[in-house]
């Protein structure tokens, strides 16, 4: 996970991501950049609540981070299938960034003894795709080629590269598996501890209010905020309670929102 970043003099500091470093760009009110800034991401999920996400950004005049997985949706389709072309499209259009989540949501199991010929290999199991639910020996190659998947078909959706940077699913990394996606230029995103915005917990031992009430009193500028665009596992969806009150909390203190601090677009 991501630590918090820390105001400093300097217009860049270091934002640690399990190996990643990257340089945070500090704005002023003056001169229109973010002196006080969250990173909020998204990760796909099951997409029930993507258009009410993407309203309440674009109302709120707020840019986010997605990353993109290849996920079944309540409609019975997949995030990327060409159903979502135009909800992609319209998401490059309002100058949002975009990551790998890998394409078939594949979790990292652990690290494996390298192969008999010294390659490096961790375990890993997929959530969706021909290789669903089983647990398989990745190389660095082959994890390098299931997040560079998302790139391909994002651009065949939207003529628009992903940006550098990918996230493993339910956040599970080890510094191999890191150290693999760095090897094909994409660098790791995490969350801030404070930045678990809790959508997928259990909405009647977490409700709506207690999440709201416990991001608006513990998140603080610098941190990475993490939520998804549809759980299967909530009753009552978060984003249509939490998200908008949220953002109005947040500026209310006077945070603002700003994109990931990354090297140009892949």
């Amino acid at each position: 996970m991501a630590t918090k970043i820390k105001p400093m003099r300097s217009a860049f500091v270091l934002l640690f991501l399990g190996v990643l470093s990257m340089p945070i760009n500090a704005k002023t009110p003056d001169d229109g950049v973010c002196k006080k800034p969250i990173y909020l991401t998204f990760d796909t999920g099951n997409m029930a609540v993507a258009q009410t996400v993407a309203d309440i950004l674009r109302r709120q005049q707020v840019k986010a981070t997605f990353f993109l997985a290849n996920e079944k949706t309540i409609r019975g389709d997949y995030s990327l299938d060409d159903s979502w072309k135009g909800f992609w499209q319209e998401r490059v259009k309002e100058g949002h960034q975009f990551g790998s989540h890998t394409y078939d949501h594949v979790y990292l199991v652990k690290d494996l003894p390298p192969s008999s010929t010294g390659i490096k290999r961790v375990l890993m199991k997929a959530q969706f795709g021909n290789q669903a639910n089983r647990a398989t020996p990745y190389t660095g190659a082959e994890v390098c080629a299931e997040i560079q998947r998302v790139n391909t078909r994002f651009q065949e959706l939207t003529q628009r590269p992903l940006d550098a940077i990918w996230r493993a699913p339910g956040g599970k990394t080890s510094p191999e598996l890191i150290a693999m996606g760095e090897q094909c230029g994409y660098r790791h995103i995490g969350w801030s501890p404070a930045g678990f915005l809790g959508d997928e917990l259990d909405s009647g031992k977490y409700p709506n209010q207690t999440l709201l009430d416990k991001a608006l009193r513990t998140v603080k500028p610098g941190d990475i905020a993490m939520a998804h665009l549809g759980i299967w596992s909530r009753q009552d969806a978060w984003a249509p309670v939490v998200l908008e009150p949220l953002i109005e909390g947040w500026k209310r203190k006077g945070y603002c929102f700003d994109l990931l601090p990354i090297s140009a677009s892949k």
